[in-house]
């Protein structure tokens, strides 16, 4: 409602009261500094894309790997993976700062992307859904036939791990956009922003310049609409007992 009114109408009408200015103000947020909040949302979709991609595939072998695999240290590797799901993000982003900074990569895109490819919590998630989902049987009739380990995980584990994977994917790929206090140490240069840290900067300028409030609430609007596109197209994938026949 509130992105459908223009700046005067904004703080003087009913709140759930709607209006009939939602285009007009996307056509002031596309005209703003060249089309700048597009090249946020680019950098978003790249930033949480290929970050939750990589995650999910690292999620799973790891998960894979705790779950079917004997090896010594296994009870204190996944100890480890558990406390690490406990460290809330956003303390760690501090001391990935300097470590960034100590190689030069700060104010570039890896800055944002390397930090967010391991996911403890996607790896425990992972663990969990092979040990329940990869019956061991099927496992050990690839390797009597002579398939490699990691042609067993890719051709084998993976699909039979696809609902659960579809659910950290999308748990990597929402914190991702939804990130916000990495890249706000990290970059410099708002080219580089995504959507959240470059919202923030309009935001904050809406002290001096009220009509930004308006391009806020309208960027903000739009940014959650591939949110809700992804849950609807990979919902899907959600299957219950994709191998219940593979052992009978």
């Amino acid at each position: 409602m509130a992105a459908s009114k223009n700046s005067s109408e904004l703080f003087s009408t009913f709140t759930l009261m709607p209006s009939t200015h939602l285009w007009d103000n996307i056509v002031e947020l596309t005209q703003y500094r060249g089309g700048l909040y597009w090249r946020w949302v680019l950098n978003t979709a790249l930033y949480a894309g290929i970050g939750a991609l990589a995650s999910t595939w690292i999620s799973a072998i790891s998960g894979y790997v705790l779950a079917k695999f004997e090896f010594p240290g296994k009870k204190a590797v996944f100890s480890v993976l558990l406390m690490g799901v406990l460290v809330p993000g956003v303390i760690l982003a501090i001391p990935q700062y300097f470590l960034f900074a100590s190689v030069g990569m700060t104010n570039t895109f890896w800055s944002v992307l390397l930090p967010q490819i391991i996911s403890p919590y996607g790896i425990y998630l992972a663990r969990i859904y092979a040990a329940a989902s990869v019956p061991t049987d099927v496992i050990e009739a690839a390797r009597t036939e002579g398939a490699g380990e990691l042609r067993i995980f890719n051709r084998i584990a993976l699909p039979m791990m696809a609902p659960g994977l579809v659910t950290i994917f999308l748990f990597q790929f929402v914190a991702v956009w939804n990130n916000f206090m990495l890249p706000y140490i990290m970059l410099g240069n708002d080219a580089l922003y995504p959507v959240t840290v470059g919202l923030s900067g309009l935001l904050n300028q809406g002290a001096t310049a009220p009509a930004m409030y308006t391009l806020v609430i309208t960027g903000a609007l739009l940014s959650i609409i591939p949110l809700v596109i992804l849950f609807l197209v990979l919902q899907r994938y959600w299957k219950v007992d994709l191998a219940a026949g593979a052992v009978k």
